[in-house]
């Protein structure tokens, strides 16, 4: 760790793991009327895979990009996010548009026009010109795309609490939380089109991105002392114990059994503001974890959770074919068999694919690192290689 709180160790295995986990949790979940999404964190606690994966991406942004300020200057990391922000855009784009049409051919094609309905693109259809224009204002969002559009606008919205992360991480959390609080009190989001505002309110969402960030520069060090507490320890297994009771009975239908000031509290589960019971639920299983499963961990490297590994370091792209998979997924359980074992083909193929595409593009990054190693080799390098082969 280096003066200013910013760590500068080698990759966290443990991030590209679980954000690998969370892109197969979300394809899971995304696929309506999935009995497999039975074994996701959602039916278990008050947080799901979306609180994992935003806490990961604001630790991972922070890590990389806290690093190139150090080396080339704050400017170079803030265009560094602007652009990665911008990729982010781009990728969403091209996403939307395979969706739209997929979703769109498929309901014409087969007569299935309730899924025009069910996946919010019938207004599209009707008038293309003005939902397309707000689709690319990221005010308008077909169903299962609302994930990204909250990373881009974290990510846009990013360098400057870099700037303030890096010389007072305290006071960035301490400015992010404010911005949750007044979000929660006086209903802050942003503005949805034709009607309502964003799924994931990026006022509050913030909050947790931000904490991910803080905890990559120095904060899981600060607050050492407190997370490695029994006391916290005990205190978080049994807040993960309560949530579980209560989003079971919930899940099954069977909310009256919990006494009625519980039950109004914590049900229905505000995913949309991220109720604060939420974000103490994942940092209670972020504390549990962290001392289950620590850093230096061998199992973390073993070659069986490889192809998680590889879903969690290719995560943008991945989580995209995910999405759109998880359309093909519910139409193929539509069309073909609702049986709990068609369930289980689907969702592992689904996965298999997904995990196909992260090897494909890992192989695609190194053979075009490699090709691009060999381009700019002098020449006088490469002939002692190639006679050495020779001989």
């Amino acid at each position: 760790m280096t003066a200013n709180g910013v760590q500068t160790g080698d990759r966290d295995l443990r991030l590209d793991l679980f954000r690998g986990l969370a892109n197969w949790a979300i394809f899971v979940d995304h696929v309506p009327n999935n009995a497999v999404a039975w074994i996701t964190a959602r039916n278990y606690g008050f947080s799901d895979a979306a609180e994992l994966f935003v806490f990961v991406s604001g630790y991972t942004v922070a890590f990389v990009y806290a690093r190139t300020a150090r080396a080339k200057g704050f400017l170079a990391a803030a265009l560094g996010i602007l652009g990665r922000a911008w990729q982010l855009y781009v990728a969403y784009i091209l996403l939307f548009v395979f969706y739209v049409v997929t979703i769109g051919y498929v309901a014409q094609r087969y007569g299935h026009a309730h899924l025009l309905d069910e996946f919010n693109i019938r207004l599209l259809i009707r008038d293309p010109v003005e939902f397309l224009k707000h689709g690319l204002l990221l005010e308008y969002k077909p169903l299962n795309l609302d994930v990204l559009p909250l990373y881009i606008a974290l990510m846009f919205a990013f360098p400057p609490l870099l700037w303030v992360l890096m010389r007072w991480p305290n006071v960035a959390l301490a400015i992010s939380a404010g911005i949750y609080v007044a979000a929660q009190a006086w209903g802050w989001n942003l503005r949805a089109y034709p009607a309502g505002h964003w799924y994931f309110n990026p006022f509050a969402w913030q909050f947790l991105f931000v904490i991910g960030a803080w905890v990559a520069v120095g904060g899981a060090t600060t607050a050492r002392g407190l997370i490695y507490a029994r006391t916290t320890l005990a205190a978080a297994c049994l807040f993960l114990l309560f949530a579980a009771i209560v989003t079971l009975a919930a899940r099954t239908g069977h909310a009256e059994m919990i006494v009625e000031p519980v039950r109004s509290l914590f049900i229905p589960n505000n995913k949309t503001h991220l109720a604060p019971y939420r974000v103490v639920h994942f940092l209670a299983l972020a504390i549990v974890v962290s001392r289950l499963i620590p850093k230096e961990a061998p199992f973390l490297s073993a070659p069986w959770l490889r192809p998680l590994r590889l879903c969690g370091e290719r995560s943008l792209e991945v989580f995209c074919v995910g999405v759109f998979l998880a359309f093909v997924a519910y139409f193929a359980i539509d069309l073909v068999s609702d049986s709990l074992a068609f369930q289980i083909v689907v969702s592992v193929a689904g996965i298999g694919i997904m995990i196909a595409f992260a090897y494909f593009k890992t192989w695609t990054r190194e053979f075009r690192a490699t090709t691009g190693r060999r381009a700019v080799e002098p020449e006088g390098i490469r002939q002692p290689r190639l006679a050495q082969r020779e001989r």
